[in-house]
């Protein structure tokens, strides 16, 4: 003991240098063993144990084990309970993340296309290369359930910090991985893929592809079937290894009679796409040779998404198709179908049953054309009204009109009530309950007259429309319903009524038949699962190209897909639609003059310059109703006519109100050519903490100016209770305004609503950031609640401004204050003033100090996040926030 203290003091005794280089030494030495330790423990976290599958006993398997068959898969850590697991036991949000090259590149567009066809989530990203990877958790749930590279070099050249942050992500949370590698002249012909046993070989010419009936990855996809001849393109690669965690998914032989040297004479099948089961790091993954131009690529790629996301993220076997026979008597002589089209029709219908459950065409008729053809063509008019119960029907117009050029409900109605009478007359039924408008005239957009005359007359229910919200793309089409009818989204399916002859096919006949097999036509159906298939009449005359194309695509997917077809008659078909998609049955209206076909087959009496170009949003006690008064006060601004519910408010965007239509809407604002002035405005102050109105108001009116008034919260939420109080609320003049804001969530269910109603509009920044999500900054307009009620004319300059008005006028000239009312108001003449009315100005005591500190930190964070906000938007922060900030300190 007294020589190690000897040897310390010595030690002490060493000059200053030898002293600081050996407690550098001391401090290395150290260093490099922590450094070691968690590195070490990294890495462990990262692999699973034993580098395999954990037995029943425990027992680990080893990954290079031949006996690991593909069953064997990484088992998923456990997701039942623990800190961020939802009721579905799932720890990620249903999200794709999805790294793309560019915001244009062609797979990346792709990619998401299948993704919005599936109506998956996501979001991409410019795949880093050593730039940062976007945040993965949110406390201690993942935010993604699948990361999507469309260059798989990106994920694998990650420098080490990101790949390390993501592949500990992936195992930690179950994420999976699909990458694509697509080859190009740069490409080694072989190389091993950057820290993984696989090896890719490229630039290869593939052919007769077929499926690995022992992937575990299939469920949409068939195998047992070879599809012979080339693949398209000589850049694919292929993929080699030995390990155990990769299983082949798609397999071809190579073009030429090369093999390739290191795969030796007995690799006659390639793998071109292979799943990695997670056997070597605990990820589990999927990759392609090539990108998705291949339709079999889709497929899989479609497997792949629900595979690796455990199924929620998946699409179900079952798809319903139903076949429309547009203008089945409609058409010039030499179109129309004739005796042996007819029965062809019938027998292709009971061949199509053998394969697709109640297949059953559906005709639509207008009678006036009946007999409108030569003889051969009336006597296959005949024929098909002989077996009018072989088939379903559904009206058109009588004369085929466009609903939407006629104004008058009793004119539709007379021209309907030809037709019932041609189908009472000919057995044909009139209790279908759908019907589909020549040209989808009057359906979207919306014209009421015809839905009036389409219930009075025919009890119709459902229709269809290729028209919501647009034609392209496609596959944003959706359903939605309105005045008691169900509206279905319409496919097209490549045949029109000018394609006739298979040998005049718009492009050559082979485009025909790629849109059956892989193409459009196939992945609409694969995609959607529920298709209405629009067609004509002469589809089925002539080469009868309807028959030929439904009987085909039906064949292809029964071949190559695990699909359920099946058909319903429309009203089930609506059932069944809004049941799998029940968030479509509120429409979003759009604006018709921003589409050229919408203002096609929009009633020419109407505008949408009767749209307001400025919305008033609120919230609620701030003040909007001043502004509202003094904005009309402007003669080159025009407001809403009065509502006699709401008064000054139409409350359009977010209630009961948004479901009476634009058409009901427009008729708050005058005709153009009865103004002077048509830059119209509204208020609604009820809009702002609306979770719907943004949306609703960026659809209809996207180009419109959005004007919000925030005044103190605490001040807000205060002047609400009184404003309840005044009207007599009972649950106000029982409790006191701290009662109400610090009740608890056991409190009456009145009180609660009460509360929310005074609290949760003075979430600034969160309902500001939702209109943000919608409309452009420049477009929004923050105002000074304080200061509109001290210095309004100071604010109108601000707002004239911000309108772009020319004509800009002194509103110091056109107010004055009113001292007994204590606010501004409208200068008449002879110096009377026009104010609000009683309602207005009240006067109120005090808030009590309790109240005032509870509500300064209940609202802290809010307004610290709205500073934040207002500095990102360019605006002034108004001045009761720059106090509020001061206390926060």
């Amino acid at each position: 003991m007294l020589g190690c203290v000897t040897r310390l003091r010595r030690l002490v005794r060493l000059p200053p240098l030898q002293t600081s280089l050996l407690l550098l030494f001391l401090f290395c030495t150290v260093s490099v063993f922590i450094s070691a330790y968690f590195l070490y423990g990294v890495k462990r976290e990262l692999e699973p144990s034993g580098g395999g599958v954990s037995g029943a006993e425990g027992a680990s398997a080893d990954s290079d084990d031949p006996r690991v068959t593909p069953s064997r898969l990484l088992p998923p850590r456990s997701i039942s309970g623990g800190p961020g697991s939802d009721p579905s036991g799932a720890r990620t949000d249903p999200i794709v993340l999805v790294f793309v090259e560019s915001q244009y590149s062609q797979l990346g567009q792709e990619i998401v296309a299948i993704l919005e066809s599936g109506r998956f989530r996501y979001r991409t990203e410019i795949s880093p290369g050593k730039g940062d990877m976007p945040t993965l958790t949110d406390k201690e749930r993942g935010r993604f359930t699948l990361v999507i590279y469309e260059n798989i070099l990106k994920y694998v050249n990650l420098d080490a910090w990101n790949r390390e942050l993501l592949d500990k992500y992936c195992v930690e949370y179950g994420v999976g991985i699909i990458g694509f590698f697509k080859a190009n002249e740069n490409s080694l012909l072989s190389a091993q893929l950057k820290g993984f046993p696989l090896f890719l070989h490229s630039n290869l010419g593939l052919k007769d592809c077929t499926v690995n009936p022992k992937s575990p990855l299939l469920f949409i996809t068939r195998a047992g079937k070879s599809l012979p001849g080339p693949l398209p393109g000589d850049d694919w690669t292929v993929f080699q290894s030995n390990h155990s965690t990769y299983e082949p998914v798609l397999l071809a032989k190579t073009q030429s009679a090369e093999t390739i040297a290191s795969m030796g004479q007995n690799a006659a099948l390639l793998p071109s796409v292979v799943q990695d089961l997670g056997l070597h790091d605990g990820i589990q993954r999927v990759l392609f040779g090539n990108n998705l131009g291949f339709w079999l690529h889709k497929l899989v790629f479609v497997d792949a998404v629900a595979f690796l996301t455990g199924k929620r993220l998946s699409l179900s076997l079952e798809r319903y198709i139903l076949v429309d026979i547009d203008d089945i008597f409609v058409g010039r002589e030499g179109t129309r179908m004739k005796v042996p089209d007819v029965k062809a029709l019938l027998e292709t219908q009971r061949e199509l049953r053998t394969h697709v459950p109640n297949f059953t065409f559906n005709l639509g008729f207008s009678g006036k054309f009946f007999h409108a053809g030569s003889d051969e063509e009336d006597l296959g008019d005949d024929l098909l009204l002989s077996h009018v119960k072989d088939f379903w029907w559904f009206p058109h117009m009588w004369s085929h009109m466009q609903p939407h050029l006629f104004h008058n409900q009793s004119v539709l109605a007379e021209q309907m009530l030809l037709n019932k009478k041609f189908a009472t007359d000919h057995g044909i039924p009139t209790n279908m309950g759908y019907a589909v408008a020549p040209h989808h005239s009057g359906v979207y957009p919306v014209h009421m007259q015809l839905y009036d005359a389409w219930k009075k007359v025919w009890g119709i229910r459902v229709t269809s429309t290729e028209e919501y919200p647009h034609l392209k793309p496609a596959r944003f089409r959706r359903g939605f319903i309105h005045s008691g009818i169900s509206v279905l989204p319409r496919q097209t399916c490549g045949l029109f009524t000018h394609t006739i002859f298979y040998k005049d096919y718009p492009g050559s006949p082979n485009e025909l038949d790629k849109l059956i097999n892989g193409g459009e036509l196939f992945l609409t159906v694969l995609l959607n699962p529920i298709s209405i298939f629009m067609t004509h009449l002469s589809n089925y005359g002539n080469d009868r190209l309807g028959l030929y194309t439904f009987k085909s695509l039906v064949m292809f997917i029964q071949t190559w897909t695990n699909l359920k077809m099946q058909t319903l008659p429309p009203i089930q078909l609506a059932h069944k639609y809004f049941s799998l998609f029940p968030s479509e049955r509120d429409p979003l209206w759009q604006d018709p003059c921003e589409d050229k076909r919408h203002k096609d087959i929009w009633s020419k009496e109407k505008t949408c310059d009767r749209f307001p170009k400025l919305l008033v949003i609120g919230p609620q006690k701030t003040g909007t109703t001043a502004l509202y008064l003094f904005l009309g006060m402007h003669p080159d601004l025009t407001s809403n006519y009065p509502s006699k519910e709401t008064f000054e408010e139409i409350q359009f965007f977010n209630g009961h109100n948004y479901h009476r239509g634009i058409d009901w809407y427009m008729e708050y604002f005058p005709l153009p050519s009865n103004t002077s002035s048509d830059y119209y405005f509204e208020k609604s102050a009820n809009y702002f903490d609306s979770e719907v109105a943004a949306q609703r108001a960026a659809a209809l009116l996207p180009k419109a100016k959005i004007i919000t008034i925030l005044i103190n919260p605490a001040d807000r939420a205060y002047s609400w209770y009184q404003h309840q109080r005044a009207h007599d609320d009972p649950v106000a003049l029982k409790y006191s305004f701290h009662d109400v804001i610090t009740a608890g969530r056991d409190a009456p269910v009145k009180l609660r609503v009460l509360q929310n109603r005074c609290l949760v509009p003075g979430w600034y920044s969160i309902h500001l950031e939702r209109w943000l999500n919608f409309y452009h900054s420049s477009q929004v307009l923050v105002l000074d609640g304080q200061m509109l009620k001290t210095e309004p004319a100071a604010i109108m300059d601000k707002v004239q401004k911000f309108l772009g008005l020319t004509n800009i006028i002194n509103y110091h000239k056109i107010l004055a204050f009113d001292p007994k009312k204590g606010f501004w108001c409208q200068l008449l003449e002879g110096g009377k003033t026009k104010c609000l009315g009683k309602s207005k100005g009240r006067r109120y005591p005090d808030m009590d100090s309790e109240s005032q500190a509870f509500l300064r930190e209940y609202y802290r964070d809010h307004n610290i996040e709205l500073s934040k906000l207002l500095y990102r938007m360019g605006q002034p922060l108004p001045s009761w926030l720059r106090e509020e900030l001061v206390h926060t300190r």
